[in-house]
């Protein structure tokens, strides 16, 4: 797809379509009155018959008129007062999938009504706009099959208009957007994979693909080097399946080299294949879904190729402990008692809460790597999406001041999180006879206690994101498809640039 950005007016511009956004309730004057009066009054009579209402992704086409483009395509904002860099990716995505099945070559954007409502102007609007309609583009169904009527246009141009604009400063931005956008696709492609499909000899396949692509280094740890070094919690999940468990590490940078911000950034992502629960089986209903409990690993696998694109080199680790959690002869057992990497005897009373155990395992391999700080990403529990739905991620993070500098990654990404407590008065509760700990307590405060758990593994700077209520759709919305979303990928993105050095 060609970007271009152009500073005319946006009736001049020539395009299929042109994507008008408005807000509630729009005042049709200046240059919304003139895109108006060119398409004959049209846009007036949509919203006088209720057709346009300017809420948040409805929309509607229109004849092109007398401007410059075949079709206009109208996308409300909602209250312009609360939009914020999320909302401008999904209202362009939004304007991507609402062209699903139509040919469109030439897609222009008019960028002005988004910038004047958005912190950053006009750079900040072609960024996410750019992103939100390469992640729009994104479809599912074409992984298995090849055809799908409805899927969103194969863009050959993408137009943003902003009239009066630094030309070159929004093309970066957009270009930057776009670059960001496709490692989310990436990591999409990768979680919505079936099991049958990717196992953890294939998802380190293409961890080694991606590190020959963008020149990082690579290191996968096979069972019996892994039992070798003592990672007894990670052997503990994947020693039930035929296909044996993997730990993948992805390297940027030179091992244990800092990177501007004095950091040896660490991303881990829990990456289950299939998680069936293990002895302790999960109910047959959505069992389906559960080849998603890989999604944090394709993320962090994502996230350090996507830095590398940007920004070559930057000190960086990617750690993904990828396995299969299955009933079986040599499955663990409820009751097994097993030894951490970090020397901890765990009591596994549950063997479906096994992302926390290969998690554990992965943080303080990467504590060995020489991380400085750490940040895991795992769909780790049910209680997350009951707290907090599918729209927002939960977040645990110690100290506060590292949580604030993932958080502030956050904003810049436009990605929403909510942080939990980590209340060390329940830690008495993952008390055993037997062993250091449990893996699972009460079900009371059960969401801060796996945080808990995960917190006995690390020793330097940490957060931990919770993104099983986030990292895919039931179904379909106006913005995205049912399936993977690519959450937090940018989120991890951003992070990891704010350590990269300049020039």
């Amino acid at each position: 797809m060609h970007l271009r950005v152009v500073t005319d007016q946006p009736w001049d511009v020539p395009a299929d379509v042109l994507v008008i956004p408005i807000s509630a309730k729009p005042a049709f004057d200046g240059p919304l009155g003139e895109l108006d009066r060119r398409a004959g009054g049209e846009l007036q009579a949509l919203v006088a018959f209720g057709e346009v209402s300017g809420k948040r992704f409805a929309t509607a086409l229109a004849a092109g008129g007398e401007t410059s483009s075949g079709r206009l395509l109208v996308v409300g904002l909602g209250d312009v007062a609360t939009l914020d860099r999320e909302a401008v990716v999904r209202v362009a995505a939004t304007s991507e999938r609402r062209l699903g099945g139509r040919t469109v070559s030439r897609l222009a954007i008019w960028l002005t009504p988004l910038a004047d409502g958005l912190a950053g102007g006009a750079t900040a609007a072609a960024e996410h706009v750019a992103r939100g309609v390469v992640e729009g583009s994104y479809d599912p169904r074409t992984i298995y099959r090849d055809e799908v009527e409805t899927t969103p246009p194969i863009l050959d141009e993408l137009i943003l208009i902003a009239p009066g604009a630094d030309v070159a400063a929004l093309t970066r931005a957009a270009e930057r957007g776009i670059v960001i956008a496709e490692g989310a696709n990436f990591a999409r492609t990768l979680s919505n994979r079936a099991s049958n499909d990717v196992s953890p000899a294939v998802l380190a396949d293409e961890a080694r693909a991606v590190a020959e692509r963008h020149g990082l280094w690579i290191d996968v740890i096979e069972p019996e080097r892994a039992t070798e070094l003592g990672m007894g919690m990670f052997m503990a999940v994947g020693r039930g399946s035929d296909n044996p468990p993997r730990m993948i590490v992805l390297r940027s940078g030179e091992e244990g080299e800092r990177d501007a911000l004095d950091r040896h950034l660490a991303l881990v992502g829990k990456g289950v294949c299939f998680d069936s629960g293990g002895i302790s089986i999960k109910p047959a209903a959505h069992m389906d879904e559960m080849k998603m409990d890989k999604t944090g690993a394709c993320t962090v696998i994502a996230a350090i190729a996507t830095v590398a694109r940007l920004a070559p080199g930057t000190p960086l680790l990617a750690v993904a402990p990828a396995v299969e959690n299955m009933p079986g002869p040599h499955s663990t057992r409820p009751g097994d008692i097993v030894t951490a990497l970090n020397g901890k005897t765990v009591d596994v009373t549950n063997t479906d809460a096994e992302g926390r155990l290969i998690l554990g395992d992965a943080l303080t391999y990467a504590e060995r790597l020489g991380a400085t700080h750490l940040v895991d990403v795992a769909t780790l529990t049910g209680a997350v999406s009951r707290a907090l739905g599918h729209l927002v991620t939960g977040a645990f993070g110690a100290p506060q001041s590292f949580y604030d500098e993932v958080m502030a990654a956050a904003d810049r990404a436009g990605e929403r999180y909510w942080q939990l407590p980590l209340i060390d008065d329940y830690r008495r509760d993952m008390d055993s006879w037997y062993a250091d700990l449990q893996n699972s307590g009460s079900a009371e405060g059960s969401l801060v206690k796996s945080g808990l758990f995960i917190k006995e593994f690390v020793t330097k700077p940490w957060v931990h994101l919770d993104i099983a209520g986030t990292a895919y759709y039931h179904k379909t919305t106006p913005f995205a498809p049912k399936g993977a979303t690519g959450v937090s990928h940018a989120t991890l993105v951003e992070l990891a640039l704010a350590g990269a050095r300049a020039g």
